[in-house]
């Protein structure tokens, strides 16, 4: 059996590199007040510093299309124990950021480990559900493997990361389906997520007040009623973002002319994407919501539908989703459709592991693409 030479798909290739390209501008703009606030730091430093990272995310890409999906998923159990391991320890002494202990000092490296989990969960998740097809509707010699898995890396990134954590279980619970899994196993499944999910919510009340700002009620006996309903309180940070997307109108008030990076807390990461729009109004917005539409349209009409064989579909789907929801969800939080999360928008964010993280799935997507005729 040989592999047909192809090239990659094209369409998701400009894509990516259009999101990188709006992060770049967007990025520069954003981190201006960051710059006059922090001694010794300069607009231009975070930009050099973001060109680096998406050189080191188009660089992944390029390397992973390269290398075969198959052997990537035969190291998918070894990259997810290791992925794991650094999560738990960054949840004892990891260096604490938004209220969480997220994030791991390797030397001059910050590292993100939830990202990685996520992107391992996605490999050895594809790999697990297509090895295990001619018994998958089995609960013992099937399900509970991979529920095993979901379930542990779900608790990890929850305990710190909650918005991250639902949106991998619902990655992964997608990615079960595809694989043809039980819809009763997946439907024990999903009432064991909101179950989590609520035990989460109950044990952090600034997850709680979130959730009460965002449907403007309280829910929960162990928040601050003042705290939901104050200005400067759980919903603070998304009433900035729909003034800057309500001061951006339909062109916008032009590239670097923002106002809100000044009251948005991290513009250039988490609200982004309230930059794009107030800079370049809604034209710019729907653009960058378009490629995210190519991403999503390609991911899984032209890449995972034609996939060589279960294992590239699987996995299609997963990075696919991955990195739309990631997309979407940020953009649906900066226009008030969900609830604060701190999730980036691919290729957009100012970051370092989310990069890393989404040029690699971009390049696992590309090298399926490469292989979609197998003689």
């Amino acid at each position: 059996m040989t592999i047909a030479s192809q090239q990659s798909d094209k369409y998701l290739v400009w894509a990516v590199l259009v999101l990188g390209a709006m992060g770049v501008v967007a990025v520069y703009s954003a981190t201006a007040y960051l710059a006059r606030t922090q001694p010794g730091s300069s607009a231009e430093g975070f930009l050099v510093q973001h060109l680096a990272r998406l050189g080191v995310a188009l660089g992944a890409m390029g390397l992973f299309s390269l290398i075969d999906y198959h052997w990537i998923a035969r190291v998918g159990r070894a990259a997810l124990i290791g992925a794991l391991v650094l999560l738990a320890v960054a949840g004892l002494v990891g260096v604490e950021s938004g209220g969480a202990a997220r994030w791991l000092q390797l030397g001059p490296v910050s590292v993100q480990p939830s990202g990685l989990v996520r992107l391992a969960l996605v490999v050895y998740l594809a790999q697990l559900l297509v090895r295990k097809q001619e018994y998958i509707k089995s609960l013992e010699r099937s399900f509970l493997p991979v529920f095993f898995w979901i379930f542990l890396a779900v608790a990890l990134i929850g305990w710190q990361d909650l918005s991250t954590a639902a949106v991998v279980f619902g990655v992964a619970v997608l990615m079960c389906f595809v694989g043809r899994a039980s819809l009763l196993h997946l439907g024990g499944l999903g009432a064991l997520g909101v179950v989590l999910a609520g035990v989460l919510l109950v044990g952090s009340p600034e997850r709680a007040v979130r959730i009460e700002a965002y449907l403007g009620r309280d829910l929960f006996p162990h928040t601050d009623t003042e705290q939901v309903q104050s200005t400067r309180g759980g919903g603070y940070q998304v009433q900035q973002a729909q003034i800057a997307i309500a001061l951006g109108g339909l062109t916008g008030v032009g590239p670097g002319k923002s106002t809100q990076r000044d009251f948005l807390p991290a513009p250039y990461n988490d609200f982004i994407f309230a930059i794009v729009a107030e800079e370049y109004g809604l034209l710019g917005a729907f653009a960058l919501l378009a490629c995210l539409g190519v991403v999503l349209f390609r991911g899984y009409l032209r890449i995972a539908r034609p996939a060589p064989d279960p294992l590239g579909l699987v996995l299609a789907v997963g990075l696919t989703t991955m990195l739309a929801v990631y997309g979407f969800v940020h953009a649906g939080v900066a226009c008030g459709l969900l609830p604060a999360t701190g999730l980036p928008l691919p290729f957009v964010s100012y970051g370092g592991t989310s990069m890393f993280v989404s040029g690699t799935m971009a390049g696992i997507l590309l090298n399926i693409s490469r292989q979609s005729n197998i003689e």
